[in-house]
């Protein structure tokens, strides 16, 4: 019997609906395989809550997310909050103190969706991001407040051991699927401190852990071009926090959009809790119109019951999503059709309960 807690934060806009479907699919899988027992529990943690109680979370609120094995978040933004409330006081603590230090993004090619590239062959390859510290971190401030000469100072924080981890998360993925090639973003020609710091520390590391593999090292700048015109050359990306969010919604965008993109924010070491999102925005435009893509959400539960030990329901959600992408009878507006939310969910979940338990899936964490 497999028992997995997991906590689940609907949060804002579509990010209540595509969740919905995402809580539809874990009831599917349980009613199919009688050795899984989930449970949920959801936290109303958005922006309404800010508003209601000014925080967006309170403040045992880590606490209470400690004792789940795993956090399904859907999304956060909304119009009336400040984007860096939003993010700065639900997001970056969850990851931050819960040392979900590996972002994992998976860009592959799916079934019936036509990539914005013409001609391009299949895509296949994934990011690692450094997901807690870098670019991203709360070091800086201003000075001279409504002055001529105002001033401000953002730090950009590097670790060599935030280094080290995220590169070796990127090198045993790449020895356990096969890959021969590690491609790291840099711009140590211009941004010389960090970045000269960053390849130093990247390039011992692989040599240490992997020294089999071929790296290159590419200019942020080169590798934005790369990725549109040649994708299917890439293997393991990995990139400091900034660049690694710049990809990898590059990356979403060249297979399809954002409606079809997981995440997973991973402690590998399984010490705290991992959380698994949709790369995708609250979406006030669509919100409530019930035509939201929920692939990016169900594929992100995906992630998490493969880090859960269960690969083989990993692959067998992954399947279902790209059988119904490939009939093409259901395709939400993003990818060309009419369906609402609710109906892909269920298209989803037909194809689940029809469908056979199979070995293998996608590699996300240790």
């Amino acid at each position: 019997m497999t028992t997995i807690k997991i906590a689940v934060i609907p949060g804002d806009g579509i990010g209540k609906e595509v969740m919905q479907e995402a809580l539809k699919v874990i009831k599917c899988v349980q009613e199919r395989d009688s050795s899984l027992q989930m449970t949920t529990t959801v936290f109303p943690w958005s922006s309404e809550y800010y508003l209601a109680h000014g925080c967006m979370m309170p403040e045992d609120a880590l606490d209470a997310l400690q004792k789940y094995d795993a956090i399904l978040f859907g999304a956060i933004g909304d119009a009336r909050v400040p984007d860096d409330v939003t993010v700065w006081e639900l997001i970056m603590p969850i990851r931050k103190n819960f040392q979900q230090y590996v972002n994992f993004r998976p860009i592959k090619s799916l079934p019936g969706i036509s990539s914005p590239l013409a001609g391009e062959n299949e895509i296949d390859f994934v990011i690692f991001r450094e997901n807690a510290e870098g670019e991203y971190s709360d070091s800086g401030g201003r000075l001279y407040l409504q002055q001529p000469q105002e001033m401000t100072i953002q730090n950009t924080i590097m670790t060599r051991i935030g280094i080290e981890k995220i590169v070796r998360a990127a090198c045993e993925y790449a020895q356990q699927q096969g890959k021969t090639k590690l491609t790291s973003a840099t711009k140590s020609n211009a941004i010389i401190h960090s970045m000269k710091f960053w390849d130093e520390h990247t390039r011992k590391t692989v040599t240490q852990i992997a020294p089999e593999l071929q790296l290159e090292s590419i200019y942020i700048d080169a590798l934005v071009a790369y990725f549109v015109e040649r994708p299917q050359e890439f293997e393991v990306v990995v990139a400091s926090n900034l660049f690694g969010d710049i990809l990898s919604d590059l990356g979403s965008a060249i297979v399809g959009g954002l409606g079809l993109s997981p995440s997973a924010n991973l402690n590998p070491e399984k010490k705290f809790p991992s959380m698994f999102e949709p790369v995708h925005g609250s979406a006030p435009d669509i919100a409530g119109k019930g035509i939201a893509n929920p692939i990016a959400q169900i594929w992100s539960l995906a992630l998490l019951l493969g880090h859960q030990g269960r690969k083989d329901l990993e692959h067998l959600i992954v399947q279902a999503i790209s059988k119904v992408l490939e009939e093409g009878v259901v395709k939400t507006a993003d990818i060309g059709g009419q369906a609402t939310t609710a109906q892909m969910g269920d298209a989803i979940c037909q194809e689940i309960s029809h469908m056979s338990v199979t070995a293998g899936g996608v590699y996300y964490g240790n």
